[in-house]
């Protein structure tokens, strides 16, 4: 445990995910893919002897980096000791370690290859970032996913016809990024921005999915119970987002980051 109530809250958010996350994490495996196709479209270091996947929860992005520097060691990094476990047993896991990615517990300049996909937003940029340049060799990558302010905008809109709560995490914009990434010193190679969707033909399932990743977590105010004329006025008000293939979409509003520490 921190001191942290807010990060103490999506621990264990996602150690009661852990489970059920390969299942329901649709939108994270694509997003994963999306990021490690833009890997590749900046140049990266000659030689990686060490690469962290920082925020790995289950494993899912280890084999794909295991192939993409199979002499490298890597370090598969997680806070949540549940998903940490599901890691272990993914290919290409090879380090494990328990901690936060705002205080990596590794030494200045030993890392070439930083990778987190769909972690970060869960941080401070400014914390997260320190730490990512205090890591990377000279010379070293990082190639980084995460989620904008538009990421369950329809959730968010339908809330507000139930009450004027916090019922969705309002996340980091791009901009804000960008300019922690270069306040700490990382040059910005490259950065894109596009929308990813999840589907349910229900309300319901589409709310068990964000649940069933650990993506339920909404800041510091205590949730409330709605209620069943408050789940009436949300349903009625997610409605207006059903598409003509008669699906209730969610979306992802994915960040992809490509930073270097200059040489």
């Amino acid at each position: 445990m921190s001191n942290d109530p807010y990060k103490d809250q999506i621990r264990r958010a996602f150690d009661r995910a852990a489970p059920s996350y390969d299942s329901a994490a649709h939108v994270q495996a694509v997003a994963a893919q999306h990021l490690l196709a833009f890997t590749h479209t900046q140049p990266l270091p000659a030689h990686v002897h060490r690469a962290l996947d920082a925020g790995c929860g289950t494993g899912q992005s280890l084999p794909a980096l295991s192939a993409t520097f199979p002499q490298a060691q890597c370090i598969a990094l997680d806070f949540s000791s549940a998903m940490l476990a599901h890691a272990a047993h993914a290919a290409g896991a090879q380090h494990l370690v328990c901690a936060d990615i705002e205080r990596l517990p590794l030494i200045d300049a030993s890392i070439d290859f930083y990778w987190s996909s769909l972690a970060l937003q869960w941080c401070s940029p400014e914390a997260a970032l320190r730490e990512t340049i205090r890591v990377l060799s000279p010379g070293g990558v990082a190639r980084i996913a995460t989620l904008g302010p538009r990421t369950l905008h329809e959730l968010r809109t339908a809330f507000s016809a139930v009450d004027d709560g916090e019922h969705v995490i309002d996340f980091t914009p791009a901009e804000r990024w960008l300019e922690a990434s270069r306040a700490v010193g990382l040059n910005v190679q490259f950065y894109s921005q596009k929308t990813l969707f999840d589907f349910a033909s229900n309300l319901h399932t589409l709310l068990a999915n964000i649940k069933a990743i650990g993506a339920h977590t909404v800041g510091n105010q205590p949730r409330r119970f709605l209620g069943q004329k408050g789940w009436q006025t949300l349903q009625s008000a997610y409605e207006a987002f059903r598409r003509p293939d008669g699906m209730l979409p969610a979306s992802y509003d994915l960040i992809l980051l490509a930073l270097e520490k200059p040489a």
